[in-house]
């Protein structure tokens, strides 16, 4: 690997010339090693037939310097050994170095193909399954309380087990940990019964009390967590037996039962302060079908839990490699996120991949916060500086736009401020230079996750952010338009929140739908939500593959998927 790394140094800095005259104490100076050592390394590159190396003896007399490989080549080599130890992090630097090169994609894409996806070995006749997936997003924790990335929750949907859960058949719930449950007429009692003998991935049996210290946990907690608004109104969560949990609500809320199916409210153990919440978060114990064996930065092991308590998944093993390419390097999918690596050329690859795909969107979308004293309380402006989005390329709106043009002062020399989060960055810097060609000037703020529902947003003029339309898409719209309404005018934060009201008690989730259409058919009106973009989640390709189930995100289901031994597809 270090030579690797001195071979793409020393490419840099004679590669120009088709052979370069230099001495063993400039290489020596340039590699930061000794003339001795640098005679070292030059002679183990000749005898990889990396360079031609032209000795010339004498103090003072240059040598002839040669390179027989391209650079591209070793980068590709330095890589895959960085990745083959589990050490993506030190070869990335290498690989966006040579993003641009065709050479070096073609490179990655034959690697791919065969160090990710499914491979077998045999131990005593028995045959071991794994599966290798990359992401690009990274995996710092898989606490449910303290995850923040989809990819995140894709190894906690794998590692924990919720009360309920989705089926792909978009709003049927069923069973998982609870068996059964029942609510009151009020709607606001809520009853679970608890399946037996379920067991943590450290052998302890799931009581009760292992439920209500889950929600206990959330409902103490004070960060401002996705689907919040929910669980902070569960005014009580008692044990009644060791297999009997209720829930008491403040108010009836028809999104309870949906929002229990997510891995927001997966079931932790009562004992886990025992390991610490940060020890936790890398090496969690869920009653899931995979338990963590490894988690850092660069990789997540996950093993199979055989006594699960609905069946043994057919996969044995499941690697997911943190792989952090930038969208120039990842083609057309760049900003999407799949567990699966996308393929560009799906024609080369179509009689031995088959293609999947989930019914998945991601939008993006960016508001107006108008309580902030500025341009943007004026709609006039909000409505042209939306049209200005709305344009392709550069140019004045169209004169025929309905439209009405601002008065110049509203574009003030006060920059407009857009806030968002380190991913989608760079597209807040081009919708900042776009604004910037029709007068509005712009600076961006981007902040971790954690902290974008803080403060940083009612000191922004702009917010610029993404929501997936899945089988939580509800609870995510939802979501959305309570912290929408934080940061618009006190007519239009009435007006969604009296429909939010509405869908908390619609029990028909059609009926949902339409009351959360209606606020966005208020927001655009008002000029309060623009939409830049909506795209389908990534069509994946796949070694022939068995048992393909998406999740409620659209990712593949770890459970159910598997792979007909080799030589019986033949």
């Amino acid at each position: 690997m270090k030579l690797h790394r001195q071979f793409l140094r020393l490419h840099a800095r004679y590669g120009e010339a088709a052979s370069a005259d230099t001495t063993l104490e400039e290489i020596g100076q340039l590699l930061e090693c000794t003339s001795r050592n640098a005679t070292n390394i030059i002679g183990a590159m000749s005898r990889n037939g990396w360079i031609s190396w032209e000795a010339s003896r004498g103090r003072g007399r240059r040598s002839s310097l040669r390179f027989l490989v391209q650079p591209e080549e070793i980068a590709v080599q330095s890589m895959m050994q960085a990745i083959n130890r589990k050490d993506v992090t030190q070869a990335i630097d290498q690989m966006r170095t040579y993003k641009g090169s065709s050479a070096l994609q073609e490179h990655l894409q034959g690697w791919l193909l065969t160090y990710f996806g499914h491979h077998t070995e045999t131990f005593s006749d028995r045959q071991i399954d794994m599966l290798r997936l990359p992401i690009r997003q990274p995996l710092h924790t898989a606490d449910p309380l303290y995850m923040n990335f989809l990819a995140e929750a894709f190894v906690s949907s794998n590692v924990f087990d919720g009360l309920v859960r989705r089926t792909e058949r978009r709003d049927e719930i069923l069973p998982a940990i609870a068996h059964a449950w029942e609510t009151d007429g009020s709607r606001t009692k809520w009853t679970f019964y608890l399946r037996k003998e379920v067991l943590f991935h450290h052998g302890k049996v799931l009581t009760a009390d292992d439920v209500v210290f889950s929600f206990e946990r959330l409902i103490r907690s004070s960060r401002r967590t996705l689907y919040n608004f929910i669980y902070k109104q569960i005014a009580s969560v008692r044990a009644l037996n060791p297999t009997t949990v209720r829930f008491e609500l403040e108010e009836p809320n028809e999104l309870f039962l949906p929002f229990l199916c997510t891995s927001r409210a997966a079931i932790v153990p009562k004992d886990l302060n025992q390991l610490g919440t940060l020890r936790f978060g890398t090496s969690p114990l869920g009653t899931g079908p995979f338990k963590v064996t490894e988690m850092n930065e660069g990789l997540c092991a996950l093993e199979v839990f055989s006594p699960h308590f609905q069946g043994r998944a057919h996969l044995d093993r499941v690697e997911i490699v943190h792989v952090p390419w930038e969208a120039e390097s990842a083609g057309s999918a760049g900003e999407q996120l799949s567990p699966f690596h996308v393929m560009h050329d799906s024609a080369a690859s179509a009689r031995t991949w088959s293609r999947i795909h989930s019914d998945t969107t991601v939008r993006k979308f960016i508001t107006c916060n108008t309580q902030k004293a500025g341009p943007l309380t004026d709609p006039t402006v909000r409505a042209h500086l939306f049209s200005c989005l709305s344009e392709s390329g550069s140019r004045k709106p169209r004169a025929s736009s309905r439209v009405r043009q601002p008065r110049d002062d509203r574009q003030s020399d006060m920059p407009l401020r857009i806030a968002t989060i380190p991913p989608y960055k760079s597209e807040a810097d081009a919708l900042a230079a776009k604004l910037a060609t029709y007068g509005y000037a712009c600076e961006v703020a981007s902040v971790p996750p954690e902290e974008f529902k803080g403060p940083i947003r009612l000191a922004s003029d702009l917010i610029l952010f993404s929501s997936y339309r899945d089988q939580d898409e509800q609870l995510r719209r939802f979501d959305l338009y309570m912290t929408i309404s934080e940061h618009v005018d006190a007519h239009a934060r009435i007006d969604i929140e009296i429909a939010l009201q509405r869908v908390r008690k619609e029990p028909d989730p059609s009926a949902r739908t339409f009351e959360l259409d209606k606020i966005e058919r208020l927001l655009t009106k008002e000029h309060l939500l623009f939409v830049l973009s909506e795209k389908p989640v990534p069509t994946a390709y796949l070694p022939s593959v068995r048992g393909v189930t998406f999740n409620s995100q659209g990712w593949v289901n770890l459970r159910t998927i598997w792979f007909p031994p080799p030589g019986s597809t033949d």
